[in-house]
């Protein structure tokens, strides 16, 4: 089954309703605070859930944060309705282990997520 990338006013439209994920290029992505062992942990719910839906998101664990970063590899690496699908699953995963989004300056994270050197 061939995924449909989706228009930029959808991709908008679906940002608007997940507060805390971001744009990258051609993928969304969100960082969570926790314990690292608690986000160890909840990564193997993500990936669970990402097995039940058939769409699976990158996982970036550091100290004290998870990031997800998901794309449809299927659909060229664009945006396709299973990506914002996939990332309210995570949200609610997310919830459940009462993880939280980082400070905007967080140490050991840029805006966009990627670790200072």
């Amino acid at each position: 089954m061939t995924l449909q990338p989706l228009p930029e006013e959808e991709i908008t439209a679906h940002l608007a309703g997940l507060p805390g994920w971001e744009r990258e290029d051609h993928a969304i992505a969100r960082t969570f605070k926790h314990t690292y062992h608690e986000c160890v942990h909840m990564a193997m719910y993500v990936a669970a859930k990402a097995r039940e839906v058939g769409h699976h998101p990158d996982v970036h664990i550091t100290w004290q944060r998870i990031r997800f970063v998901i794309t449809t590899h299927d659909a060229g690496n664009r945006l396709t309705a299973k990506d914002f699908e996939l990332a309210h699953h995570i949200d609610a995963i997310a919830a459940g282990h009462g993880a939280e989004s980082p400070s905007p300056m967080s140490p050991l994270f840029t805006p966009k997520g990627r670790q200072r050197i």
